[in-house]
């Protein structure tokens, strides 16, 4: 089962996760700052954009660095079997 999990990329989870949070926390974070602090709408709805983008950066980022600690290191026996022996080298 960890064979099928060599090589994937955990950037696109961890943006998913990064978004879900940035919307989360955002809209409760412009629904404070509106009804709390009567903040102007175009600061909250520019607030609540660059958190939601901001966070999906990170966990882009934060999926990449992860994707490559948990890479799997090649087999040998299945390097061996993808290239035949009696096949002259390639340049």
């Amino acid at each position: 089962m960890m064979k099928r999990l060599e090589g994937r990329s955990l950037a696109h989870p961890g943006c998913l996760i990064g978004i879900t949070a940035g919307l989360t926390l955002g809209i409760v974070l412009a629904g404070v700052l509106a009804a709390v602090f009567n903040v102007a709408l175009n600061t909250v709805l520019l607030i609540w954009l660059a958190l939601t983008l901001g966070l999906g950066i990170l966990g882009w980022f934060i999926g990449e660095r992860l994707s490559h600690k948990f890479r799997l290191p090649a087999l040998d026996e299945e390097t061996s079997e993808s290239t035949p022996s009696d096949a002259p080298p390639s340049a």
